[in-house]
């Protein structure tokens, strides 16, 4: 019921009402629409809508997409995840995956660049676990990769017994393309795992009955992701390329609000399908290699450049993919502050222990120059005083002296003096 004081909303619809509302009386409670087509609706109905944009916008759950998307993303969008190689494209579309599986959402993937069993390994690098949400059909994927395989995805006696068990449990929660060249196939598999259904075979290898509804229709809940529209786009003709993006942003987003985020990696013409789709998709989500922040180094950065409907803050974010808590956001040139500064503060560290040690040696050198100079003085302080005078007056001193004074101290020099007068006996003529 309305209140006077409370914000001036539909009681149906959660819209704002504008002036000239309509009112009505429903079980003796007196309610106020904003149109005709919400007082009929409403007296028909079983419950209203709590909130206006409840069912409109949701939060990825990615950090850097939702601190640049402070109003969440509209579910209705179709978003292109333009990226170039070598961006980790295929991590961040499992983080998106695995967000909505938290959120207890639905998600379908459609691969067409590996098949299912290497799209699980990659949540399991990631630290993730996704085969409980396989197992109860949370978790579907439309394979369009397993046609190019001989035994179509089956695991067979070559393939190692770790991939034999990822195959087997993703097999019931797959719908496998047999033509991916036929973008209708495509679609049809598509419409067949958001009805819930999953189809005949699917159910079989659940364990379910034929007859059994499986999951309810996604419909307002759970996301679509693409693995790569520029493969899509090298099997089927140009036309037919972009009929089925167009036809599935119409039948997806539009008709069922369910948002689609579907992948498209560009090496060298970043002009070619799907990259010129930017008048078609709601919102466009760049990633690429930055070589300008770091020397000889690549950062990877993302930014949404565009979402209709929302506030969008279209800045780079720089980013790393971290196991266990997926897209990490940082601040690059801050790291590299950080590091200098702790760089300075350890090489002036070191300079200061240097500093430490130099004048604890010279200490140790002066006490040994101390302890040297007092054993000079009582062993031979005469010999050193009479050399330094001799040293001083620079006077020559006769061979006879040096030999009498060698003599007299019995030292070494004797023996030099003596065989040097042996050697000139020697060399005197006979």
């Amino acid at each position: 019921m309305s209140d006077e004081s409370a914000p001036s909303y539909c009681d149906f619809c959660r819209l704002p009402r504008p002036a000239g509302t309509i009112e009505a009386e429903i079980g003796g409670e007196r309610y106020v629409f904003c149109s005709t087509h919400c007082r009929d609706a409403m007296a028909s109905a079983d419950r209203v809508f709590t909130r206006y944009h409840g069912h409109r916008r949701f939060s990825p759950g990615v950090e850097a997409i939702d601190a640049v998307l402070p109003q969440g993303c509209p579910r209705n969008a179709f978003l292109l995840c333009s990226a170039q190689a070598g961006t980790r494209v295929g991590a961040l579309q499992a983080e998106l995956v695995w967000r909505a599986l938290q959120r207890d959402e639905p998600a379908v993937l459609v691969t067409f660049q590996e098949p299912p069993s290497s799209v699980v390994e990659r949540f399991v690098t990631l630290d993730w676990n996704v085969l409980p949400y396989l197992e109860s059909g949370q978790l579907r994927f439309v394979d369009c990769f397993s046609y190019r395989m001989a035994d179509h995805g089956e695991p067979h006696g070559a393939v190692s017994p770790w991939n034999t068990h990822l195959a087997t449990a993703v097999a019931p929660a797959t719908e496998r393309v047999r033509d991916p060249t036929d973008a209708d196939e495509i679609a049809n598999k598509l419409e067949t795992v958001l009805d819930g259904d999953g189809g005949a075979a699917a159910k079989l290898q659940r364990g379910a009955s034929a007859a059994d509804p499986g999951r309810e229709p996604m419909v307002e809940t759970g996301i679509v992701v693409i693995d790569s529209l520029t493969e899509f786009g090298s099997l089927v003709q140009p036309v037919q390329a972009y009929d089925f993006v167009k036809d599935l942003r119409a039948d997806v987003c539009k008709a069922r609000f369910v948002p689609v985020f579907a992948g498209a990696t560009y090496g060298g013409d970043a002009g070619a399908f799907p990259h010129d789709l930017a008048y078609v998709a709601d919102g466009l989500i760049d990633c690429k290699l930055d070589g300008e922040i770091v020397a000889d180094g690549l950062v990877k950065r993302m930014r949404v450049r565009k979402l209709d409907g929302v506030l969008s803050y279209q800045r780079w974010i720089a980013y790393e993919f971290t196991a266990g808590r997926g897209l990490v956001p940082f601040d690059p040139e801050a790291q590299i502050e950080r590091a200098g500064a702790d760089a300075e503060a350890s090489d002036a560290e070191s300079e200061e222990t240097g500093t430490d040690e130099g004048d604890a040696n010279d200490e140790t050198e002066e006490s040994d120059a101390a302890d040297g100079g007092g054993n000079g003085d009582d062993g031979s302080g005469a010999d050193g005083e009479g050399g330094d005078d001799d040293g001083e007056s620079g006077e020559d001193v006769p061979d006879g002296t040096d030999d009498r004074a060698n003599a007299e101290a019995g030292g070494p020099a004797s023996e030099q003096s003596t065989v040097s007068g042996e050697d000139r006996d020697d060399q005197s003529p006979d």
